[in-house]
């Protein structure tokens, strides 16, 4: 299935199968592929099927589109290409969504043909050992005229290699590489057969073939080629057979219509992985016919298929251990989870067996405090639990906010309403300060909402041990199309190297209090409004939260405001 991968931007790490026939991209939410990214047009580009293939065509954007680095208006797409749109970066590629039914697929395309009375000794011309690969890489000057302009031609098929470094599904890779060879080895028929988990058996992983009629066929591997090669290590040039009597009875590779056969191991750094099979096809009645034993594939040929397959090789290696590292920081990621989420649950849990157990004494006794002082206790650690799945929510699911015009002074004085209690708690004295002329903005109330609850709240928890402790929230008019909130109180502070930190998911400094995702679903909800929550601190003097805001959002369809605005925003006076 065809897909984009983003590899560097606001949005990186998402990935878009393109199952429709028009999709469009842009910043816009009504976009199949929306993207975060304030470089970006409300309608910036348009992917269309054209020729079974896809077509990108830029949609007249600001900044252009871009295509392997050369600015276009229309062109087709190939596995790897790089599509540059404002500061975003994405991979077109297409991958098989379940390799095992794919490599089952090919295995019933191959037929591997047994004889055990079939000797290749005088059928093989040359034989090559598989650690030759990286040799004829390492010292070309060695090699033939023919293959020194062969290899120096390699430098142009392995930088199209790097295009699919990053792409994730295996037989796609090994597609691309046998793609490659068909474009220097004058082969009719390709395949690529990998060791199976048991390390024993060859899997067929990629076929190919040069004539597109011909690959509904079957294709037919000699088996005695593929175990000689794997067993003895070598790389072999067979010739034609059909003139040796060996071949002359029962089903040979001649009766097939094989003629010649380049077969390889595919050697990585320590073993080899698989095989690399490639041979020419002609008639069996022309191949018993013509006495000519010129055939297409040479020696040179040879040497070059065992280069290009250590490469392949090596690449292969590098698809396996950057699957295996992903999985790996998934499982990771997930125990990471598990652990913090179990942590925050338990201690809601206790509080929750805590109310209960004062409630059921209050209930059992008919004291009034303790029913009230029990169900208070539940109360709140409720409200604890709703907070705690609205945060997961919202930093796990793509959320398109719903703007509409906004008076952040409102925000804030409802804000500011609602933590009063609280604070007057914990003798905090909380402040408000609305700017006057504050424009109406287009936002997402509730989104913004909840943002500045987690960070005020934060604030408050902050002060709570501190002498005098204050908290202030105002809303100021920033630079030309911004608005700001900013949250000010007189903390501990944070230290610098642990500003960053404080972003991440299930970081808290609150112990059992906080669930580590205030800060994180902040900015992120600021940030899909094409803003930014940022953070000025001084340890021992207080820390100042600045929620920037654009007064056109993007999301609305007024016109964008770009990350260079962003970034001419002077810095928060002290």
């Amino acid at each position: 299935m065809p897909r984009l991968l983003v590899i560097r931007g606001a949005d990186e790490g998402k990935q878009f199968d393109l199952t429709e026939t028009v999709v469009s991209l842009g910043r816009d939410a009504s976009n199949a592929i929306r993207l975060h990214d304030t470089e970006i047009s409300r309608q910036h580009a348009e992917l269309r099927i054209v020729d079974g293939g896809f077509t990108l065509t830029d949609l007249g954007s600001a900044n252009g589109t871009f295509v392997n680095n050369t600015r276009i208006t229309q062109a087709p797409l190939h596995t790897g290409d790089h599509i540059a749109i404002g500061q975003t970066v994405l991979v077109f590629s297409t991958r098989r969504d379940d390799s095992t039914h794919h490599a089952s697929g090919l295995a019933e395309k191959i037929d591997l043909i047994t004889r055990s009375d079939v000797e290749l000794s005088s059928a093989i011309i040359k034989s090559i050992g598989e650690s030759e690969g990286s040799r004829i890489l390492t010292h070309p000057e060695k090699n033939s005229p023919w293959l020194r302009s062969a290899l120096a031609n390699l430098t142009i098929m392995y930088e199209a290699s790097q295009a699919i470094s990053h792409i994730l599904d295996l037989d796609q890779l090994l597609t691309t590489i046998l793609e490659l060879f068909f474009r220097t080895i004058p082969a009719d028929r390709g395949c690529i057969l990998l060791r199976g988990h048991d390390s024993k058996t060859l899997e067929p992983r990629a076929l190919h073939w040069r004539k597109a009629e011909d690959r509904q066929s079957r294709f037919p591997l000699s088996r005695t080629i593929l175990d000689h090669v794997m067993q003895q290590r070598l790389g072999v040039l067979v010739s034609d057979a059909a003139h040796d009597e060996r071949f002359r009875s029962g089903q040979s590779i001649i009766e097939l219509g094989i003629r010649e056969v380049i077969c390889v191991p595919m050697k990585g750094r320590h073993d080899s992985i698989g095989v690399l099979y490639l041979d020419t096809q002609t008639p069996h009645r022309e191949l018993v016919d013509n006495q000519s034993t010129t055939g297409k594939l040479t020696e040179d040929h040879l040497a070059l298929a065992i280069a290009i397959a250590h490469q392949a090789a090596l690449a292969v290696e590098e698809t396996h251990y950057y699957q295996a590292m992903i999985q790996g920081e998934r499982l990771a990621a997930i125990g990471q989870t598990i652990a913090a989420i179990s942590h925050h649950i338990k201690n809601i849990l206790q509080g929750l067996r805590s109310g209960s157990d004062i409630l059921r004494m209050g209930l059992r006794d008919k004291n009034e405090k303790l029913i009230e002082q029990g169900w208070r206790i539940a109360e709140k650690n409720q409200a604890k639990i709703y907070d705690l799945v609205m945060d997961m929510l919202n930093f796990s699911k793509e959320r398109v906010p719903a703007v509409e015009p906004t008076d952040l002074n409102d925000v804030v004085k409802d804000i500011f309403e609602l933590l009063t209690p609280r604070a007057k708690e914990r003798n905090v004295k909380l402040e408000m300060s609305g700017a006057e002329g504050l424009p109406i903005v287009q936002v997402d109330s509730e989104g913004i909402h909840r943002a500045l609850l987690n960070i005020v709240g934060n604030a408050l928890d902050a002060v709570e041990d501190r002498p005098e402790p204050q908290v202030t929230i105002s809303t100021r008019l920033a630079e030309e199309g911004w608005v700001r909130i900013v949250v000010l109180d007189n903390g501990p502070g944070i230290a610098p190297e642990k500003i960053e930190d404080i972003f991440k998911p299930f970081v808290s400094s609150k112990g059992s209090r906080g669930t580590g995702l205030g800060l994180p679903v902040s900015r992120k909800i600021l940030r899909e409004h094409g803003g930014d929550l940022v953070v000025q601190s001084q340890p021992g003097v207080g820390s100042k939260f600045i929620l920037k805001l654009p007064i056109k959002s993007p999301l609305s369809g007024d016109p964008s405001v770009t990350s260079a605005d962003l970034a001419a925003l002077p810095p928060e006076p002290d």
